[in-house]
């Protein structure tokens, strides 16, 4: 990514800030709310008994000191932790319309964050190419989203290429209660055949924490546009090829195997139970992450 003054940064975030947190103070809190739940009820007072309470909630040892009944009062217990697991491989820069993956996925980032502010909930961040590059421990704060929302925008990646697996099993071993988390990327981590590379630490993780994917893709990366030949080069592993973009058989096999790769991971998501939403550079992330929250 290209060096950028402090200023500009600056100004980038406050732009940010701006236009998230207004979003998610009038759109998203209630729904983030009721979708993301929290870990119980939690006792907050004792009270006399009222006709119609539960007489299962009698509090029997107050109720005997005060000669009358009284029972216990229980709060839903809302704070959570939440870890954003944000791809700033290479692959990132990539876009072709309105913005890049890597600025969209810092918007959607910083609207999840004033979200789970707003309910009072810890945020961090793992940022990671084909390794874990930082890792932001969850805390609350304005200054300390700003600090998370800078660093999506501005880090600059050690590493080229794309591992989920290893940043699944960072989240796994860093945080040992569950955890709300959300996957940021393009999931275009597979293999040759487009099978997902992280298969395994994906089902772990989804064990253990209430995982979410995000998935910010341009709408270019699924299909190849008939430009004659090209000469293409992969930006994560440095691999290139000429490439016959007016062969039909050519465009139709790319075609094919993005279709492939992209059903792929999502009976993956299905199959343990993850709630995904697919969201492009030139769509409405408002829309998506509603979609999502719906789901739930």
């Amino acid at each position: 990514m290209e060096n950028r003054s402090a200023g500009d940064l600056l100004k980038r975030v406050r732009k940010i800030e701006i236009k998230t947190r207004a979003l998610s103070h009038q759109i998203f809190a209630g729904e983030y709310h009721s979708a993301f739940k929290g870990r119980g009820m939690a006792f907050s007072e004792v009270r006399e008994y009222q006709y119609g309470d539960d007489v299962r909630s009698m509090d029997w040892n107050v109720t005997a000191r005060m000669d009358a009944p009284y029972i216990k009062v229980f709060e839903e217990e809302r704070e959570l932790t939440v870890v954003l697991l944000v791809d700033i491989s290479r692959s990132g820069l990539f876009g072709t319309r309105v913005q890049t993956k890597r600025d969209m996925i810092a918007e959607i980032a910083a609207v999840l964050s004033f979200s789970a502010t707003i309910n009072n909930d810890k945020v961090g961040a793992l940022l990671f190419s084909d390794k874990v590059e930082k890792f932001i421990p969850p805390k609350k704060g304005r200054s300390h989203l700003l600090h998370i929302i800078r660093e999506i925008l501005e880090y600059t990646p050690s590493s080229d290429g794309t591992d989920i697996s290893e940043a699944l099993r960072y989240l796994t071993n860093a945080i040992k209660k569950k955890c709300t988390a959300f996957l940021l990327s393009d999931m275009l981590d597979v293999d040759r055949d487009g099978n997902p590379k992280y298969a395994d630490a994906l089902k772990v993780a989804a064990g253990r924490h209430d995982l979410s994917i995000i998935r910010v893709r341009d709408p270019r990366e699924a299909s190849l546009p008939p430009v004659g030949l090209i000469h293409v080069k992969d930006s994560e592993t440095g691999e290139d090829a000429w490439v016959n973009t007016d062969s039909r058989a050519v465009r139709r096999r790319y075609v094919e195997w993005f279709r492939t790769a992209d059903q792929t991971a999502l009976g993956l998501f299905n199959r343990h139970n993850i709630d995904s939403v697919d969201i492009s550079t030139d769509g409405d992330y408002v829309k998506g992450l509603m979609a999502l929250f719906n789901k739930r």
